[in-house]
């Protein structure tokens, strides 16, 4: 079947993942990660691209962005693109690093920021690479850590999700530390992966304009996390 066609907006908020070719690793060490980051630290602002949550695995990723006036495709590009002649050249390989394209699901915001900031910063307790909270707090390789402020990273917009959880930088951190905690009994979020309810040829404008005036329902659409009812 032919692959769908991206929905790629700006400003609209996307669950982009990536994951290395056959399963294998992305990253083989810190230098690696460290390497990543730069360059994902590099083209956020360039592409006037927000950030609200990322995590960086061994054979894998998960980043929450609101796409800048070029769209999210052209940050991808770059970021993928750069990183993997760098990773070829550095570990003398050469091939596709990455498993076919990036996947990217566009998100309802009101309904799903939050969930999907924790679903994705809890990605290092799920693999056991941090074995609880305490512990992720310090995880250098997760946007969670930066929340808590124990790293700066001004490329990531931790103000605006922290406003999201209280009236005050400290207040925010304390429910956002505490809905992070509650999360980890729920494990793996299959929902929040993989697609939601609704179809549209490019994005919530165009769901709202082309559609209840021609009547056409609705149809599940996995390139989009949210109701139609906008």
């Amino acid at each position: 079947m032919p692959r769908s066609p991206r929905l790629d907006t700006p400003g609209i908020l996307h669950h982009i993942m990536i994951r290395g070719i056959e399963r294998k690793a992305i990253v083989k060490s810190d230098r690696d990660r460290k390497a990543f980051l730069e360059r994902l630290s590099t083209l956020l602002p360039e592409t006037k691209t927000g950030c609200y949550a990322w995590a960086l695995m061994g054979n894998h990723g998960h980043f929450l962005l609101r796409s800048g006036p070029g769209g999210i495709a052209q940050l991808m590009r770059r970021l993928l693109t750069g990183y993997s002649v760098s990773y070829n050249r550095k570990h003398r390989r050469c091939g596709q690093l990455f498993q076919n394209r990036y996947k990217s699901i566009i998100c309802q915001e009101d309904a799903y920021l939050q969930e999907l900031v924790r679903y994705i910063h809890l990605n290092p307790v799920r693999a056991g690479i941090a074995r609880d909270v305490k512990e992720l707090n310090r995880y250098p390789y997760s946007g969670h850590s930066a929340l808590m402020g124990r790293y700066k990273r001004p490329w990531q917009d931790t103000q605006y999700v922290l406003s999201m959880f209280g009236g005050s930088i400290k207040a925010g951190r304390r429910a956002y530390a505490s809905y992070v905690s509650a999360g980890i009994a729920q494990g793996r979020r299959p929902e929040l992966t993989g697609g939601g309810l609704i179809r549209s040829l490019g994005g919530w404008g165009e769901t709202r304009k082309g559609r209840r005036s021609s009547g056409e329902r609705l149809k599940g659409d996995e390139r989009i996390l949210g109701i139609a009812i906008l």
